[in-house]
């Protein structure tokens, strides 16, 4: 390969590796070892807060507007009417167990960017303010952008309820198609082309930035229909709901052949032709998804790990799988599955020098470079250093919602961070995480996500020793969640369903309490680190205390002095050689 064209490759895929972020993982209920669903979602961003949203249920009166905020920029886009009634939201999930996330993957250059007045963002809150199931969101999300048009990039939306999950793949038009008298080309229209499918029950599913979707029925099949049908969504029937320009538009774009003889509209791939795959979108992105699944079933996913290396590109896995043993997915195992970093593949992080001595799983920006006229990458696993906030959301039909519903919420690097159990019923937000308390450029002391920070930017350093006390936090903390939660469950059932305010101030009180006794542990457990792991040392412990000399004096303690792994050392005498060599 040409030096030049090298260059033009490296420089496009740090330009897409800086621009594409966020991990969804879905289980169906029939898929999880209680009937759960889950939804997983982190937000990475190297610009993104940590903080834990609130929107409050309300009632409007006629003629009310709302903003239309961007959500990346706080960007004002424009107003909509607003309706009479919205329901509360606790960060991505709604007081119905709804919730919904999203990945961004760009799409192809011409239609990259929407022209219209809603992104990504705003679809999404709009959404869960104004729906109770997945079905509903999906008719709001498609009547939104056909109505005012869509105005970001490409995405993938997983939205989840109690009973069903649903994948949906979108990309807005670009701009407008004029015939050679600047007028708007006949079949044209505003808003943006999409597909939504519902994950089979049993199945689970996932994406990260890059389209999954790929054929699809059709609406003569008695499961699928078009936008034009939006009413029929409701019907138990219908898996499949498509615009009804998905295919059309491609043709009119040039991205699929005008012929339908040519190219039958059966054959039609929403990713294959808005999103076609390439290296950078299988290694940076699928692989993420290959990893959970490879989890989840490593006998039927093994086969794939060419592809997620972006060997075999045409090797490429299902959309959904059946998981082999659904009796250890629950939501500790959700919570597991977001701290991956390809551990145990050929992609693993902790082992090649870039781990550096104390394996560490984390690469610094850029992904990409430049080396004697190669280009080389870092991996992009699914936990990272710049998430802003990660989730796990559950979804139990058989609870009442307040209670069924738990936004599992935790800021920072997911591997890192202790996820906390906020009720969807709740109303009162715990200080450690809201709005407000702290910022990128703001230091809080009872910030949580200053806190969570404050840790793994220090673990980073010594990350094999030190990952292990975290997790002994992470077991101790979401174990003692998920006991209690069992635990109050019949209480809870009785409370919401008998007295409502007792049961709302109860759910309250628990999160917030949960909140504030894992920030402290946090607070305390970096203390620890601190003084345990000082200058390099590692200080001994016995009963629950550092052990000091004979003298009993503090600070005459003897510290370990352990040395590099053996494989180190030998990376450094390769590296230097006689430079370093003992006389």
């Amino acid at each position: 390969m040409k030096k030049s064209i090298l260059l033009t490759l490296v420089l496009g895929l740090m330009a897409f590796t800086t621009s594409m972020a966020c991990t969804n993982f879905i289980v169906t209920k029939g898929a999880s070892k209680d009937g759960s669903c889950f939804l997983t979602y982190a937000a990475d961003s190297h610009q993104l807060y940590g903080e834990l949203y609130y929107r409050p249920a309300k009632d409007y009166p006629a003629g009310t507007m709302m903003d239309v905020i961007e959500w990346d920029t706080g960007k004002l886009l424009g107003q909509i009417p607003q309706v009479a009634h919205t329901y509360s939201v606790i960060g991505n999930m709604n007081e119905w167990q709804l919730a919904i996330g999203e990945t961004t993957y760009g799409g192809i250059e011409e239609l990259e960017q929407g022209q219209g007045m809603i992104d990504y963002g705003s679809l999404i809150y709009i959404a869960l303010q104004r729906a109770k199931n997945a079905r509903e969101a999906i008719k709001v999300i498609a009547e939104l952008m056909d109505t005012y048009g869509y105005a970001s990039e490409g995405e993938s939306f997983s939205i989840v309820d109690p009973n069903e999950a649903w994948v949906m793949d979108l990309i807005g038009k670009g701009e407008k198609m004029l015939d050679a008298k600047g007028k708007i080309v006949k079949g044209w229209s505003n808003g943006a082309v999409w597909v939504a499918r519902r994950i089979p029950d049993g199945y689970i599913s996932g994406h990260a930035n890059q389209s999954r979707i790929s054929t699809f029925p059709l609406r003569d099949g008695k499961t699928s229909i078009t936008s034009k049908e939006l009413d029929k969504i409701f019907l138990p029937s219908v898996e499949t709901v498509y615009s009804y320009d998905v295919i059309s538009f491609a043709r009119m774009k040039g991205l699929y052949p005008k012929d339908p003889k040519q190219a039958p509209d059966a054959d039609f791939s929403f990713c294959d032709t808005y999103n076609p795959i390439n290296f950078d979108g299988a290694r940076f992105c699928e692989s993420r998804v290959w990893a959970f699944f490879n989890h989840c079933n490593h006998a039927e996913m093994a086969q794939y790990e060419d592809y997620a290396r972006g060997d075999n590109l045409k090797h490429r896995f299902p959309l959904w799988i059946k998981p082999a043993d659904k009796s250890k997915i629950d939501a500790q195992f959700m919570m597991q599955m977001m701290r991956d970093h390809f551990e145990g593949t050929s992609m693993d992080m902790t082992n090649d020098l870039g781990a550096g001595p104390f394996k560490c799983p984390y690469r610094w920006r850029p992904m990409t470079w430049e080396y004697n006229g190669k280009g080389y990458i870092h991996e992009r696993a699914t936990a990272t250093q710049q998430t802003g906030f990660s989730f796990v959301a559950q979804c139990r039909s058989w609870l009442p919602n307040w209670f069924g519903g738990i936004f599992w919420f935790g800021v920072d690097d997911a591997a890192s961070c202790c996820y906390v159990p906020m009720f969807c019923g709740i109303t009162d937000i715990p200080m450690e995480y809201a709005q407000g308390n702290g910022s990128m450029v703001e230091y809080s002391n009872t910030a949580a996500f200053w806190t969570f920070t404050k840790v793994s930017n220090f673990v980073y350093s010594r990350y094999c020793d030190m990952i292990k006390h975290v997790n002994e936090k992470q077991a101790y903390w979401e174990g003692k969640f998920v006991k209690d939660i069992n635990s109050m469950a019949s209480s809870m059932k009785d409370l919401c369903e008998n007295n409502p305010d007792k049961a709302r101030k109860e759910l309250n009180r628990y999160s917030n309490d949960a909140a504030k006794k894992v920030c402290a542990d946090w607070n305390d457990l970096f203390i620890y680190l601190l003084v345990k792991y000082h200058d390099g040392n590692v200080k001994k412990e016995e009963n629950g205390k550092f052990k000091v000399s004979d003298t009993k004096i503090p600070q005459s303690a003897f510290p370990d002095q352990p040395k590099y792994r053996e494989e180190w050392y030998k990376m450094i005498v390769d590296d230097c050689g006689k430079n370093i060599q003992a006389k």
